[in-house]
């Protein structure tokens, strides 16, 4: 009886550790593969930075399209990573000179590139990083409609008197 009573309160003890250590080694394991990832995105930052050009180039189309049917040459699909192939990425086709190539675009500034008109741009490559000089009109990107909860908690800030969030 007295091993049976003993054995009661060790199993959920024993299971509660097992699970304990898993946590603590998964919390290990992911922080150094952050440090890792970050140095590899300092590298890559760096490089970017390194063969940045400015240009002139006349904006044609945009659209997010899965990688692999962006339409890219086939020795830089082979070079991505398998997961990203089939990852929507933006992409920008545009004039530059006599030649029409295509460029993939920072999901920052993706919204902010006008079609049918001329920009100055920075790009590294065939990734454009931002866009300098905006020939024409600028035509800003309409603004978003806010959902009921937002618009709930826009009005209690204001009974409260503080500022609506935008």
């Amino acid at each position: 009886m007295q091993t049976f009573l003993l054995f009661q309160f060790t199993v959920p003890w024993i299971i509660a550790t097992v699970i304990l250590v898993l946590m603590i080694a998964a919390t290990v394991v992911l922080f150094f593969l952050g440090k890792k990832m970050q140095k590899k995105q300092a590298e890559q930052d760096a490089y970017l930075a390194a063969n940045k050009q400015t240009v002139s180039m006349l904006v044609i189309d945009k659209k997010k399209v899965k990688f692999k049917d962006a339409g890219f040459p086939q020795s830089v699909i082979d070079q991505a990573p398998k997961m990203s192939r089939g990852m929507k990425v933006p992409v920008v086709k545009a004039k530059i000179g006599p030649q029409i190539m295509t460029f993939i675009a920072d999901e920052k500034i993706f919204d902010s590139i006008p079609v049918k008109k001329e920009v100055k741009a920075i790009i590294s490559g065939m990734y454009i990083q931002g866009v300098k000089n905006l020939h024409g009109k600028v035509e800003l990107p309409p603004p978003k409609k806010k959902n009921i909860f937002q618009k709930a908690v826009d009005k209690l800030q204001e009974k409260a008197g503080a500022k609506p969030l935008k």
